[in-house]
């Protein structure tokens, strides 16, 4: 579908909230994985995965205030829609996210007998939270149909998010890591890079099978050329990853951001593929963007004030990795 004459406006809003969405699932996604990863052997390796993502893990969620936000001004009938259809999920996921910052902030402050039951409550606020995307987005994918599928493929996308997550999270620990707890970090990650590949599969051909729309948007001639390449790609990251994380520890420490810029890549490859597959619609087969977008003039004043934040949020969250980049070490309050 072509964009209507002089109302562009839609589809760039649109194209900025799902920026907003895709940073947020990069950069929220490996400190969510980090928690989820927290083992119960160790305080030490808690307390260094923890302090691996001190500096940032709460600026991360400001690109899903960013992208939330977005989607109730841009589109408000949409986001009511929306909202309404997941409104259990998403209370659970706020439970699970502020579980976490309550959990981080009390645990720096507890005597040491109490700050494992704080680990503890991180985790369990950081699986929740990321089941709980992944159930959001099972819905949303299905057009929030009330059916067998539609729940049963709700639950695999958050087992598939949570596998995700957990493997973008390893591989920031890989980067971010030295010596036993870097093994550990890429025992998980091989394992995770194995679940997340399995849970791409098992999307892509059930969407293609189970949505007659879809697979004609991506088998049609000449869209089925476009999959040959992009199946080759992620062949080539899942097993260059697997590779590269037999054999870590690396003299030097040489290519420790392979695996982290490759589930980038990743995620930014099933995102795409996602927005292709959905476009022009905002809730698939019910609301196109144009449908549910705000007036014009409303959109043309919101569009200035983006203008000033979406860069500002850029430049801040490009200063604080540049700040507190490189190996972790002990945060201190």
């Amino acid at each position: 579908m072509l964009i209507p004459e002089n109302d562009w406006l839609p589809a760039v809003f649109l194209g900025l909230m799902a920026f907003s969405f895709l940073v947020y699932a990069i950069l929220d996604g490996y400190d969510l994985g980090v928690g989820v990863l927290l083992p119960r052997d160790s305080q030490a390796h808690r307390d260094t995965m923890i302090y691996s993502i001190g500096p940032f893990w709460d600026a991360n969620e400001t690109w899903l205030v960013m992208a939330i936000g977005l989607l109730l001004i841009a589109f408000p009938s949409a986001h009511s829609l929306i909202l309404q259809a997941l409104y259990l999920p998403t209370a659970l996921m706020l439970v699970g996210l502020i579980l976490r910052g309550v959990s981080f902030d009390f645990r720096t402050k507890a005597p040491s007998k109490d700050k494992s039951k704080w680990d503890f409550a991180f985790k369990f606020g950081s699986i929740l939270a990321t089941l709980s995307q992944g159930y959001m987005l099972g819905r949303y994918v299905t057009g929030f149909e009330d059916s067998y599928f539609s729940y049963s493929f709700s639950v695999l996308a958050s087992i598939c998010v949570t596998a995700g997550y957990s493997f973008i999270g390893a591989a920031w620990l890989v980067m971010r890591t030295e010596g036993e707890l870097q093994i550990r970090a890429a025992l998980w990650a091989k394992s995770c890079n194995i679940l997340m590949a399995i849970g791409i599969v098992a999307v892509c051909l059930t969407n293609l099978v189970f949505n007659q729309a879809i697979m004609e948007k991506w088998l049609s001639f000449p869209q089925v050329f476009v999959l040959i390449p992009i199946s080759f790609l992620f062949a080539f990251l899942f097993t260059t990853i697997h590779i590269y994380l037999t054999k870590v520890p690396m003299k030097d420490d040489i290519g420790c951001w392979y695996p982290f810029a490759c589930a980038t890549v990743i995620f930014i490859l099933c995102f795409l593929g996602l927005a292709y597959s959905f476009y022009p619609y905002i809730v698939w087969q019910k609301i196109t963007i144009w449908e549910a977008a705000s007036a014009r003039n409303s959109l043309m004043f919101i569009f200035i004030g983006v203008v000033v934040v979406l860069p500002t949020i850029i430049g801040y969250t490009i200063f604080s990795y540049r700040v507190f980049w490189g190996k972790t070490t002990k945060l201190n309050y």
